[in-house]
């Protein structure tokens, strides 16, 4: 098995990337990221048009990093060249990271299981490499590999939008799309600029949602997106449909049912806009869950169930406070960077500056989304 590391982080997107540089900032050495496929694999598989819909900027010089930097001192829009770039874009400037700070990373390594160490501190996890032995562990596996399947009878039958290599690969001229959030509705912009007409259906109305928290409504670029794709009078939004079930007819059509028995037919396959399951249902064991599926975690993102296995990344959240978006995760590389380091007995005085940086939210009772005007 061999030496333990002294931490190991799982997977190597923007959350595993970003909470290596801070290791490597403390100068914690025997680390290690397991990536079961390349660095940035899951902005890889992004469908060829879609764009991060939160902008990035040169904005540094004024002591304000750009929104999608995952790295001090560092900036996708200065090194991409583009405001909101697309998946591929953003794995290019995660790779340069990885290989600018020199990361420890072991790529086509999955991980199966996280396994406390019995009457010891640390934990074993069994990879297809075998097994591995570290004191410390932050999952930062993501979201965007694990899609939400089967979130009502007969999805089989669907695309989900993670599936998407390109929006032109879509066929037909009419098309349904379930879920009206950012997922659906970038499909439904996307598949309406191709010509096609779209109707999207929506267990709520997202799209008239006003709270000013994105993680709740949709983005400012995404409305002003949706605005242009409904004066093609291309896009039917349907609110208040909760999807009951999907049909796959004899004659090759596809027969969509809310939960009233009202129907819509599709010629190909409906999509699904649905969101993610996430990594964490792998090691669904390790956690404490509440009643809506969030996994419980302490004041320093650590499991409530295994201390010592840490959690960065879009599946983080306390109460109301929910971190998916990058300029939000960021956050809270350094929290949990230093509750692992003082455990190790690491100076932790270079946090510093991360806090500085508004790279460091330790303290939560200030996180309020109000916007008056």
């Amino acid at each position: 098995m061999g030496k333990p590391f002294d931490v190991v982080i799982v997977g190597a997107g923007a959350a595993g990337i970003g909470c290596g540089i801070v290791l490597r900032d403390l100068e914690i050495s025997r680390f290690t990221l397991l990536e079961r496929h390349t660095v940035g694999a899951s902005f890889l598989r992004w469908p060829a048009e879609m764009r991060f819909i939160s902008p990035s900027f040169m904005s540094n010089p004024f002591g304000l990093l750009d929104l999608n930097a995952v790295a001090l001192g560092t900036s996708p829009a200065y090194s991409l060249q583009s405001e909101h770039p697309t998946g591929a874009m953003y794995a290019r400037y995660l790779q340069s990271l990885a290989a600018h700070f020199e990361l420890p990373i072991q790529t086509g390594v999955e991980v199966h299981r996280v396994e406390p160490v019995a009457h010891e501190d640390g934990f074993i996890l069994h990879t297809t490499h075998g097994h591995i032995r570290s004191r410390y562990v932050i999952w930062a596996a993501g979201e965007f590999q694990y899609p939400w399947l089967d979130p009502f009878p007969g999805s089989e039958h669907c695309i989900h939008n993670a599936h998407v290599r390109s929006w032109q690969d879509i066929s037909g001229n009419d098309v349904l799309v379930i879920g009206g959030y950012e997922s659906g509705i970038d499909a439904a912009i996307h598949l309406s600029q191709l010509g096609k007409r779209v109707r999207v259906l929506d267990a709520h109305t997202r799209w008239h949602n006003n709270d000013p928290d994105p993680s709740l409504s949709l983005s400012p670029f995404t409305h002003e997106r949706l605005q242009t794709a409904l004066e093609t009078g291309l896009v039917e939004l349907v609110g208040n449909t909760l999807v009951d079930r999907v049909e796959h007819t004899p004659h090759n059509n596809y027969v969509v049912y809310d939960q009233h028995g009202q129907r819509w037919m599709s010629p190909v396959p409906p999509i699904l806009g649905v969101g993610f399951s996430g990594s964490l249902r792998l090691i669904s064991d390790c956690f404490e869950w509440d009643a809506d599926g969030v996994p419980l975690l302490t004041e320093e993102d650590e499991s409530t169930l295994m201390p010592g296995l840490f959690v960065a990344g879009p599946a983080v959240q306390h109460g109301p406070i929910i971190f998916c978006f990058i300029y939000k995760f960021r956050q809270r590389f350094a929290v949990v960077a230093q509750a692992i380091a003082e455990r190790l007995g690491v100076d932790t005085r270079v946090l510093e500056l991360y806090r500085r940086q508004h790279m460091f939210l330790d303290d939560l009772s200030c996180c309020d989304d109000e916007c008056v005007c």
